[in-house]
């Protein structure tokens, strides 16, 4: 069965080349590049797609292109209800905390006494992030009053609404490192150590991988965190602490370029595979519902 693939994008990366690539050696898939800065909705045609796989790094796009998909017949990966979760700190610490799955303390403040408040509530060392963002980008730890005054004030000027949001986590000492694993619907596929001369780890701070073995621990607090969040290719990054492992954030596009480097599993190969799977099983739903 030919399967028309859509892969949504406005920034080809390594990772989109990888799959691009991969998509283009089956001779399964009619695969169509969606650059969403080029398209209306009324005249995109996407609902003629099979599935979409969200690649998209701005999320205000990703949000509203993968909403408007839902009304259509197309399957998503990821659905907009698990872009939107994952999209915001806020609601991702909000869901886990929920869940009882493991992750840092955290408060969710809306001006700037009462995120002073929320820092202090937290204590010191505390992380300042918005709650809509990646790459470690303008993610603060604030290690006194003082600090912690000068950077709030500073969010608060800035034009973004989302910085009218304060998000605020409690600081977990890792050693500079930290995991990011990956889950395609209830597998866990692989995870590796992110490490660098920084407290921010990110492979785009210049985060270093090296392989992380799937522990039982790893895979049983990796699967839940998937289930509750919908399913779907997830990369969840956990950190190491007295406590065991803790949920941190949860990156619903998943950027793997660095991991690759630590993880046996052909990644794009295997994110290709479980979309078109999807895909598969939503046709076969389909049809027996035809039957019926």
């Amino acid at each position: 069965m030919k399967i028309n693939l859509g892969i949504l994008a406005s920034r080809i990366r390594l990772e989109e080349k990888l799959l691009i690539k991969e998509a283009r050696k089956r001779s399964n898939i009619d695969l169509r590049v969606v650059d969403p800065r080029k398209i209306t909705w009324e005249e995109s045609n996407l609902q003629e797609l099979d599935v979409l796989l969200d690649r998209e790094i701005s999320q205000s796009r990703a949000y509203h292109v993968m909403e408007l998909m839902s009304r259509t017949g197309v399957k998503l990966v990821n659905d907009f209800e698990t872009v939107q979760l994952c999209g915001d700190k806020a609601f991702t610490s909000v869901k886990l905390k929920k869940h009882e799955i493991p992750t840092p303390d955290f408060r969710v403040a809306f001006d700037s006494e009462s995120a002073l408040k929320a820092v202090e509530d937290i204590g010191y060392p505390a992380v300042l992030k918005p709650v809509d963002g990646s790459w470690g980008r303008m993610v603060a730890k604030v290690g006194n009053r003082e600090s912690a005054e000068a950077t709030i004030e500073h969010k608060a000027n800035l034009d973004s609404h989302y910085h009218s949001i304060f998000y605020v986590q409690e600081f977990v000492e890792t050693g500079n490192k930290d995991i990011r694993a990956f889950v395609l619907g209830d597998e866990v596929v692989g995870a590796a150590y992110r490490e660098s001369d920084h407290w921010i780890t990110n492979a785009a701070r210049g985060g270093e991988s090296s392989p992380y073995p799937l522990t039982d621990e790893l895979r049983d607090i990796v699967g839940a965190t998937s289930r509750v969040f919908g399913g779907g290719a997830l990369a969840v990054d956990l950190l190491e602490s007295d406590r065991g492992l803790l949920i941190n954030e949860i990156n619903c596009s998943m950027e793997f370029k660095e991991s690759m480097k630590a993880i046996d599993e052909d990644i794009p190969a295997r994110l290709l595979d479980y979309t078109i799977g999807q895909a598969e099983a939503s046709e076969e739903v389909a049809h027996n519902k035809c039957l019926v």
